[in-house]
């Protein structure tokens, strides 16, 4: 899947927003991506699971025996990858603001894990997963995500594979633009800050 489908696909679900938004990393943005909304259909879904599993390396993917992502906006995403890699997806959340395996879900000690996330903007929730997992008995490999939005820069300690690169701009609170500063920023993320 090219970047002009990707992009199609998020269109013709309304995930892709404009206007002033507070992202979950704390920073400004003119521009959203609502995942959310581009996973609630799940052939739209699995096609762009499809094409994320097929940008990791063929050898990489018959290594990986568990997806992991976190709750809330990897859950979706994670359990497509699962399914279009033939293994097990699991989630980790934060009940009490650290993530953690719950609801049964566990790592044999060594299980090679590929981490998946819906955005990465900071990698901050990316590398709290990958801390958790690890502290679970498992080895992540790789991390996947729909979209990176950190302009490349990103830094998670292992292979990242993103489906789309997006370089929206994006704003620390007291260097916002004229265009945003004169608006009330919405936070359409799951996470609280």
């Amino acid at each position: 899947m090219q970047d002009e489908e990707v992009l199609a696909e998020f269109r013709a679900s309304k995930a892709l927003l404009e206007g002033h938004f507070l992202l979950s990393s704390g920073r400004h943005s003119a521009h959203y991506l609502q995942c959310a909304r581009v996973l609630m259909d799940p052939d739209r879904a699995s096609r762009l699971a499809v094409a994320l599993a097929g940008k990791l390396p063929r050898d990489l993917r018959k290594q990986i025996a568990k997806v992991v992502s976190p709750a809330m906006g990897g859950v979706i995403i994670g359990h497509e990858m699962g399914r279009a890699l033939g293994v097990e997806a699991m989630f980790v959340e934060r009940p009490t603001g650290t993530f953690e395996l719950r609801r049964g879900f566990a790592l044999e000690p060594g299980d090679k894990v590929l981490m998946v996330e819906d955005v990465v903007t900071t990698g901050l929730s990316s590398k709290e997963a990958i801390k958790c997992i690890e502290e679970a008995g498992g080895e992540v490999i790789a991390a996947a995500a729909l979209v990176d939005r950190s302009a490349g820069t990103v830094e998670l300690g292992v292979p990242f594979y993103p489906l789309l690169a997006l370089n929206f701009p994006t704003y620390a609170p007291d260097e916002l633009p004229p265009e945003l500063a004169g608006s009330e920023a919405v936070k359409p993320g799951s996470r609280a800050k």
